[in-house]
């Protein structure tokens, strides 16, 4: 299923070192209102995201050359951005951004590995969240944070430089969004198609900010 675990990335950036995602993740959770099985996907696996040179080699319990041919999924997801006005307007939804989970850096099965590694019960029915899906281009970049930084977000060649100025997102109001505000709605649809197989949808994962 599609999950948004709302982030208040302000926060994250001033608490995550040194203890991780706290504040800035406890506040709400929205999921999409149903469940596509792995088998569903079959068609749709891939090989997982190939790791840049330099990169630290996985642990050996994290490596396995069948998930590695296959563990990815081509998991197309769009974020779509609404604010109060827009809708007032009867305006359609802007959209922010367009990934693939194929360009996730671990696997699912890695994910679960290392989660599980411990000991932890992970059972049949609970929730792992994979983490926001982002890609190497401006177009595929997950949130906010990353869409506003350095300049223009549609920019072809990006220059990610931490503290520099950030650049809004302008809506066709003519509104500026550096941040999620007030009346703001967030859709999440996330979609597998490939010539010759049925394509396979994730529903809608929706939330409006309410403050």
């Amino acid at each position: 299923c599609l999950v948004n675990d709302w982030s208040a990335r302000d926060l994250q950036k001033w608490e995550y070192q040194p203890l991780g995602p706290f504040l800035a993740k406890s506040f709400a959770t929205t999921m999409s209102p149903w469940v596509v099985t792995m088998e569903a996907l079959a068609p749709y696996r891939c090989p997982a995201m190939t790791r840049a040179d330099g990169d630290p080699t996985p642990l050996a319990y994290l490596m396995d050359d069948d998930d590695q041919a296959l563990g990815g999924v081509d998991l197309t997801l769009e974020v779509f951005l609404s604010s109060a006005r827009m809708r007032d307007e009867g305006m359609e939804p802007v959209r922010l951004s367009r990934g693939s989970f194929r360009d996730m850096y671990w696997t699912i099965a890695q994910m679960v590995a290392h989660h599980t590694s411990n000991g932890c019960n992970l059972e049949e029915g609970d929730l792992l969240a994979s983490g926001t899906v982002s890609g190497p281009t401006r177009e595929a970049r997950g949130c906010l944070l990353e869409l506003t930084w350095d300049g223009d977000p549609w920019a072809s060649e990006p220059s990610i430089v931490p503290g520099t100025q950030r650049t809004p997102i302008t809506l066709p109001t003519g509104e500026e969004r550096r941040f999620l505000e007030n009346g703001d709605e967030i859709v999440i649809r996330g979609y597998c198609e490939r010539d010759g197989f049925r394509r396979v949808g994730f529903g809608v994962c929706r939330g409006v900010i309410e403050g």
